[in-house]
């Protein structure tokens, strides 16, 4: 049987801004008061990106205004994010896990699975290994962990979101049905608030009335995704602890618009958001592209595209952008458009950038752009978007699976 981990950090971005304020010599530990990581104190705005256990107790929710939060809790302690620390820590974190398993896959900044299968002659069997994980994250970096064991990704991960902070739990397959099955169908992974609210009215409210519920039912309203979720209810899903991106060719992404687009202002926008997109789902593969090419219908049904190769791999959504921008204006006849696409080839994984210069890709826009990506991850697409798109009737990330809460920013392959 495979033995899997799954690796989360409790209150992550709190957790090492604790570490590293006592680090530095002060005296107050974040974790022990009402504290919150989020938005930009000075300014008063911004949202919770992470909370205190002292936090939770007033009520205070991740995602939530700074300016609600406070109404709850006067004496809040609002620190600022510094992404950079963060990011340090997760690595640290990476390759403590590294001597335990060469199989280690990053998910998110906050979150690692191992592949521990075959490992328990040099470390001994799943159960204390997981424990002595858990103690070393504490001891070295400071910082606590939950762990989730189990035979796969998927109840690995549910395993180490059953009860927190400081814990290891299993969930095999023996347990789902005392575990798992209980639980609120919304707490199942991939399981979104609108495909819950639809299965509340089908009178599925439990993780174990979706597992057996009847398959042909569920696919005939959720499709393809029913079929998913059915089976993540039922604990199945095989995919491998990867430790290399998946290799793809191109990546691409494009909406038919209800209305006919007519401004250039508009028109860029909306090329933005395909951007935004389609430059976070390169960014989450850890790749890179060179070529960028849009295509372009208009409300006659004539559809024309242009392409552009780029001196070095690009992933940057600025840089994207730029080229995209760039070649819209080169080739609309100014007639009103139905559809338009961005679309990327030409891929290469993140690691070439170690042999040659982002010229057009600099490093503070892809902290940026990592930061981002790791807010919307967590908290969903609409946590975070350019103030462009205030008020502009244009969504922030256009066409693909991202335009549905049911599918946030994480992807539905472990």
């Amino acid at each position: 049987m495979n033995n899997i981990f799954h690796v989360d950090v409790n209150s992550a971005y709190l957790s090492w801004e604790a570490v590293y304020r006592l680090q530095m010599g002060e005296k107050k530990d974040l974790r022990e008061i009402p504290s919150v990581v989020g938005g930009n104190e000075e300014n008063r705005h911004g949202i919770v990106l992470a909370k205190s256990i002292p936090a939770k107790k007033y009520g205070i929710q991740t995602g939530e205004t700074l300016f609600s939060a406070r109404l709850k809790c006067p004496e809040l302690e609002v620190v600022p994010p510094r992404y950079h620390i963060y990011m340090k820590c997760s690595q640290e974190m990476e390759e403590l896990l590294k001597r335990y398993s060469p199989n280690v896959q990053f998910y998110s900044i906050d979150e690692m699975f191992i592949d521990y299968t075959n490992m328990e002659k040099k470390f001994g069997n799943a159960i204390d290994a997981a424990y002595t994980i858990k103690r070393q994250i504490k001891k070295e970096l400071g910082f606590t962990v939950n762990v989730g064991v189990g035979p796969n990704k998927l109840l690995a991960k549910m395993a180490s979101g059953l009860k927190k902070p400081d814990r290891v739990h299993t969930l095999f397959f023996d347990e789902i049905f005392e575990k798992m099955w209980p639980l609120p169908v919304n707490k199942l992974f991939m399981v979104g608030g609108r495909t819950a609210k639809k299965l509340d009215v089908l009178g599925i409210k439990t993780i174990g009335d979706l597992a057996t519920e009847d398959i042909s039912k569920l696919y005939k309203i959720f499709k393809s995704h029913g079929v998913l979720i059915h089976n993540y209810a039922n604990g199945l899903e095989n995919s491998k602890v990867r430790n290399e991106p998946m290799p793809i060719k191109g990546l691409g992404n494009s909406s038919t618009f209800s209305f006919d687009v007519c401004s250039e202002k508009e028109a860029l926008m909306l090329l933005l958001s395909l951007t935004e997109t389609v430059a976070t789902r390169l960014r989450r593969g850890n790749f890179r592209a060179k070529v960028i090419k849009i295509h372009i219908k208009d409300k006659d049904f004539f559809t024309f595209s242009h392409q552009r190769k780029v001196v070095n791999p690009i992933q940057s959504t600025d840089a994207i952008y730029s080229v995209v921008k760039e070649l819209f204006l080169e080739v609309w006849h100014k007639k009103p458009i139905r559809k338009m696409g961005v679309a990327l080839g030409d891929i290469y994984t993140s690691d070439y950038e170690q042999i040659t210069f982002w010229e057009e890709d600099d490093k503070t826009k892809r902290m940026l752009d990592k930061t981002v990506d790791n807010i919307r991850k967590r908290y969903g697409a609409k946590a975070v978007f350019r103030s462009c798109f205030l008020h502009s009737g244009i969504k922030p990330l256009e066409g693909g699976v991202i335009d549905n809460e049911d599918y946030p920013m994480v992807s539905s392959v472990l």
